[in-house]
């Protein structure tokens, strides 16, 4: 006996179809989208990378970022030691492995100041050589902002010490407020400070209004991000953190001792 279309029956048969139906084809573009959404992914980053560097202008083409790419060596090092290890960088992931408690490292008490909570055991690092020389340090580095964790990279000349470019990609930060970290201006102050001091410390610092140029420290300082406090001291405390030998230290260490190539 055919079920009446005012059924009870009869309805809840037609939502299930109908709810199998959606779902697969959901499923379906999900699944044929995945390729292209981690393609583009990549190619974020890699540009993102590039920017930070002033390897390429923003706006440029995939053709262009592909090539300009090409030329930047990734390594593994152990954040440790600064050594570099064999490890394959393009299947690394750094924000999975900080959840893993066989690659998670717990920061220590002393350096809690950072806001961060663990970072990885390992790092990827990418070099800018010339004639098997390094050249540029691109490093990625992450922070605690008012309401978001920022990511970002830090590129370095070779004396490990002179930024040339610092760049946040992705964060969360109040539009105006803290996501001016995305002026460009602002991004702009970041070249040619130093980000240690003689004594090898780590002095760079977003300070609170406008850098003094008569201040001996200004090399060492950028201008705060106005009405921005939580997030300028989140990241001159993220800097404070990379920059120790808790971070890249042992890295940097070894790049001005000519131990990497």
């Amino acid at each position: 006996m055919p079920l009446s279309k005012n059924s009870p029956i009869y309805t809840v048969i037609v939502a299930t179809l109908l709810c199998i139906v959606c779902s697969t084809l959901v499923s379906s573009v999900a699944v044929a989208l995945k390729e292209t959404q981690e393609k583009n992914k990549a190619l974020d980053k890699k540009k993102n990378i590039l920017i930070c560097a002033g390897l390429i202008e923003k706006g440029a083409d995939e053709a262009i970022i592909t090539e300009a790419f090409s030329k930047i060596e990734q390594i593994m090092i152990d954040m440790s030691t600064g050594e570099q290890v064999d490890m394959d960088p393009q299947s690394y992931d750094s924000r999975k492995a900080v959840k893993d408690p066989e690659t998670r490292v717990e920061i220590p008490q002393e350096y809690k100041y950072s806001g961060i909570r663990a970072r990885s055991k390992y790092a990827v690092v990418y070099l800018v050589k010339e004639a098997g020389n390094v050249k540029l340090i691109i490093l990625p580095v992450f922070g605690q902002g008012l309401w978001s964790t920022l990511y970002g990279f830090l590129a370095l000349e070779n004396d490990t010490k002179t930024v040339t470019g610092f760049a946040y990609y992705e964060h969360g930060e109040t539009p105006g407020l803290g996501g001016e970290v995305d002026n460009p201006k602002w991004k702009k102050q970041w070249i040619g400070k130093e980000v240690y001091n003689s004594d090898w410390e780590s002095s760079i610092a977003v300070v609170k209004g406008n850098v003094d140029p008569e201040n001996e420290m200004a090399k060492h300082q950028v201008d705060g991000l106005a009405g921005a406090t939580i997030t300028s001291n989140g990241v001159s405390n993220s800097m404070k953190y990379w920059l120790s030998d808790h971070g890249y230290g042992p890295f940097l260490a070894k790049i001005r001792n000519k131990g990497t190539r």
